[in-house]
């Protein structure tokens, strides 16, 4: 009998995603039909437990929380399944009373870890609405869950450690009236860094300082000052076409081509850029 219930517990440990520093407790299915849902009751280990859910020190207890908690973690089939465990807080010395740890899923999250993982590799394959309406989740909780993955993962991954050959590009979105700045790495395709137009400034600014090389210039475009800003240079100054080459003007144009040399002060003729006029 111990022995099926030893079996039992590292089965459905495997199932909903957990180590062996958490111990499953029970499983019941609660509600009918479409509404059912597997729960399954679980808590840490001794071992584990009265650790900051920041920073991950241990730290002595501050309360029990307010009520017992549940993550959502991956379907069981067409069945949605949570995990249920208490939620005590600890005093920590930096951060102050906070959640304590959990590790199967990130601080803050309402989620497991195996969930967040799963939508966020469908949502680099597909788009966000399809996620939505697959994991039935709400378009929010997707993005949520992607800035917590990003921010979880930064400090492991530096993008800018092998950057040598950076492309910029501008794309529109809500019918063209709103603009993304995208830099990309052209050596591996990845995504370096990503914003709209009111931080399209600070995005130049990071990418300039990171990257080590910059993308060559097209030879049409004008110089640059440091600051971004074109330079004034006597090659880029606009051309005016000179009424000296102009053909012969009519009899009208001609009479007022003659009010206006009076009242520019230049004589009959001759234009205000000091070039006879054709007769």
């Amino acid at each position: 009998m111990r022995r099926t219930a030893l079996l039992a517990s590292n089965v459905w440990r495997r199932i909903v995603g957990v180590d062996h520093g958490v111990v499953i407790e029970d499983v019941e299915l609660e509600g009918e039909d479409d509404e059912a849902v597997v729960v399954v009751h679980v808590r840490m280990r001794k071992a584990g437990r009265r650790r900051c859910g920041r920073c991950r020190v241990r730290a002595p207890g501050y309360d029990q929380g307010e009520e017992r908690r549940r993550w959502r973690c991956l379907d069981l089939g067409t069945l949605r399944c949570v995990l249920e465990a208490d939620a005590p807080r600890v005093n920590c010395p930096t951060h102050g009373p906070t959640v304590a740890l959990v590790s199967w899923a990130r601080h803050g999250a309402g989620h497991t870890r195996a969930f967040e993982d799963q939508v966020c590799w469908l949502v680099t394959h597909t788009a966000k609405s399809t996620v939505c309406e697959l994991i039935r989740i709400a378009w929010r909780s997707v993005g949520a869950i992607i800035d917590r993955l990003v921010t979880d993962a930064r400090p492991a991954h530096d993008p800018f450690s092998a950057l040598r050959r950076i492309g910029i590009d501008e794309i529109s979105y809500k019918k063209r009236h709103r603009y993304l700045t995208v830099v990309a790495d052209h050596d591996s395709g990845h995504l370096i860094w990503a914003g709209s137009a009111g931080t399209r400034r600070r995005g130049r600014a990071s990418s300039t300082s990171s990257a080590r090389t910059a993308p060559e210039r097209s030879r049409s475009s004008p110089p640059m000052a440091p600051d971004g800003s074109p330079t004034s240079s006597p090659s880029a100054a606009p051309m005016r076409r000179c009424a000296s080459t102009r053909s012969t003007p009519s009899p009208g144009r001609q009479g007022l081509s003659m009010r206006c040399d009076a009242r520019s002060g230049t004589t009959p003729g001759e234009n205000a850029c000091g070039h006879t006029r054709r007769s």
